[in-house]
């Protein structure tokens, strides 16, 4: 076990790189796996969730090939249908296989995915549009396993006369195997037009790379507009895709017969700035995060301008500084353009060094305020509370259903306060960057527990935090 031993008080200053983002980079790895040509990605970050998703990629017939923050990837042929439970655990992300899986062989074997946990997480909005597209899916509880294989009989209303070379024109591919003297047909997806009925990350991103080979024109409403989503846009059309976002929340993907590879630069991780930006100004210093203006972080640009806090657009980034007095600034996070959630736990570490009352509302999980009990150990004062909130199924992002009585939405910070040394975890990435934050700018000597949740997210944390002056160690424990 590994752990962060952090002497606080501190001021960072200096100059940081943020790497390309988690949450795109994820994704496009699983795109690179819809041609068996060699896609090459640059920016890459070199985080746990990534070597995972590398793994599960090699597991399936994939060639990798890693060279510092570049890897190029060239899937010819995929090896199997399945992925493992024990990798699958580890990421939240391998539920996206399923799309290149059921592109390319007609067939998905999915465990039930893994990751932070953020709340109950469901993926049955990404089921529910899968499905749309011609495809079973079945959820063995015995295994753990979604079961997902597109149709071969369900053509429409195209007609076909009952033989295979029919059967073959049609799109279906037949293969005849001697040894057990059957024939094999694989499924092939279908467009639709599909509604989520919640924002969805995930779920888009998902549909839009089993689209892009199915047959047809899908159009999704109410999709997501988060820009991480744009780098898979981006990436499938570079590939030869024909994607576009058509309309508010409105994505039109025709599909196409097949995609080539290419090259491919992820774009900066938006959550990693803000990260930095809170870290400068918590401590009372001066940080600038190159590239930082390429990322999508005006919201937060917005909420941070309201504190007082100061930043300075460059060309090579955004210079984040302590400038005086904090004023407490209330946020409601929500769904793209809205205030990022996983902004939300660094931001309330920030309000404690803040004059006033600010609230946080969460919206987009049910249950992401528990890191507010580690934060209270360090002499923070926090309330967390349920406001009354007259259309919840209009406001809240979770399914409802998944809530309970002992999970709250709200948290009243009341500062400024003087944080002390604690003994903490970091329950998930978000909230162990914020627990991170607090004891850099904390009195004394804190250790942080379960440290490999942030390596899930945040690449060589306490290197570049040390580059910028922070007292951070990483201690292996016996």
């Amino acid at each position: 076990m590994e752990t962060f031993v952090i002497t606080g008080g501190k001021k960072l200053e200096g100059t940081v790189t943020v790497t390309g983002a988690k949450n795109a980079a994820l994704k496009v790895l699983v795109v690179a796996c819809l041609t068996e040509e060699k896609v090459t990605i640059h920016n890459l970050p070199l985080i746990a969730d990534v070597f995972v998703m590398l793994d599960i990629m090699k597991e399936l017939g994939a060639a990798i090939t890693l060279s510092g923050h570049t890897v190029t990837v060239q899937l010819k042929q995929f090896k199997q249908s399945s992925i493992s439970l024990e990798k699958a655990a580890l990421a939240r992300a391998s539920t996206l296989f399923i799309a290149p899986l059921l592109a390319r062989t007609g067939e998905a074997i999915i465990p039930n995915p893994g990751g932070c946990r953020l709340g109950a997480r469901p993926i049955d909005r990404t089921v529910e549009g899968i499905e749309a597209m011609n495809v079973a899916i079945t959820y063995n509880s015995k295994d753990g396993y979604f079961h997902a294989k597109a149709h071969c009989d369900d053509l429409g209303k195209r007609p076909i006369d009952r033989t295979l070379q029919g059967l073959s024109h049609m799109g279906t591919d037949i293969s005849y195997d001697k040894e057990e003297r059957k024939y094999h047909a694989k499924g092939f997806l279908q467009a639709t037009n599909y509604h989520f009925e919640k924002n969805t990350h995930s779920g888009t991103e998902t549909m839009i790379i089993a689209a892009a080979l199915a047959q047809g024109t899908t159009v999704l409403e109410n999709a997501a507009e988060e820009p991480e989503i744009d780098d898979t846009i981006a990436l499938l059309n570079q590939m030869g895709g024909n994607i576009k976002r058509t309309g508010t929340r409105q994505i039109t993907i025709v599909g196409v017969e097949k995609l080539h590879g290419t090259e491919f630069t992820i774009s900066p991780d938006r959550i990693e700035v803000a990260t930095f930006a809170i870290a400068a100004v918590i401590t009372g210093g001066d940080i600038l995060v190159k590239d930082g203006q390429k990322a999508a972080i005006e919201p937060f640009l917005d909420k941070f301008k309201q504190t007082g806090a100061g930043y300075e657009i460059q060309d090579k980034g955004i210079r984040f500084y302590a400038n005086g007095t904090l004023k407490s600034v209330d946020v409601t996070t929500g769904v793209h353009p809205g205030f990022l959630t996983d902004w939300q736990a660094p931001w309330a570490v920030l309000m404690t060094q803040a004059t006033g009352d600010a609230i946080i509302h969460e919206t987009v999980f049910e249950d992401k305020l528990r890191y507010v009990k580690d934060l209270k150990k360090m002499g923070a004062k926090m309330t967390l509370f349920n406001p009354t909130v007259a259309e919840p199924e209009k406001v809240y992002n979770f399914n409802l259903e998944d809530n309970r009585p002992e999970y709250f939405h709200a948290v009243k910070i009341s500062g400024p306060t003087k944080l002390h040394n604690a003994v903490m975890k970091a329950l998930d990435i978000r909230a162990g960057a914020a627990v991170v934050i607090a004891a850099l700018a904390a009195e004394g000597t804190s250790t942080i527990f379960d440290i490999d949740k942030l390596d899930r997210g945040y690449e060589k944390f306490e290197e570049r935090l040390s580059a910028l002056g922070a007292d951070i160690k990483r201690v292996q424990e016996e």
